[in-house]
């Protein structure tokens, strides 16, 4: 299983806007591409597809930007899947043969642990600095 470089870049981006939540201003593609790393345009497809979940909302014009929808306590990680790629596992979709209704119920559960295992992860426990994290000068 691999993870696509468009839900890690999500994730990212996601990350940066719960840590800046509460703070009144919204933020500018320019810089969650520039602090997360992302390429801009490969980020203003992304932001679009997290836009029309739900799980953000933009404004146009000089003061625009991008903010959460919702608290980063009641967005997890797999709402943030679900946006992107549309789950956590594919399948596909081809089960015959002799193992192939038995692999099906196997990858299935496999499919839930990760979806249940998923939600488990919100946005405030991800932009939450731990010890190792912090940056002394």
């Amino acid at each position: 299983m691999k993870i696509s470089v468009k839900v890690d870049y999500a994730a990212r981006v996601m990350t940066e806007l719960a840590r800046l939540h509460g703070s009144g201003g919204l933020a500018q593609i320019e810089h969650l591409a520039r602090t997360e790393a992302v390429p801009a345009n490969f980020l203003a497809q992304i932001l679009l597809q997290l836009r029309d979940a739900g799980l953000i909302t933009s404004r146009r014009g000089n003061h625009g930007g991008y903010t959460l929808a919702r608290p980063p306590e009641e967005i997890s990680l797999h709402d943030i899947l679900v946006a992107v790629e549309g789950g956590c596992l594919h399948l596909s979709g081809n089960h015959e043969g002799r193992s192939g209704r038995r692999l099906k119920r196997v990858w299935d559960e496999i499919s839930e642990v990760l979806d249940e295992k998923t939600k488990t992860y919100t946005l405030d426990q991800l932009c939450t600095k731990t010890a190792g994290e912090m940056y002394y000068i």
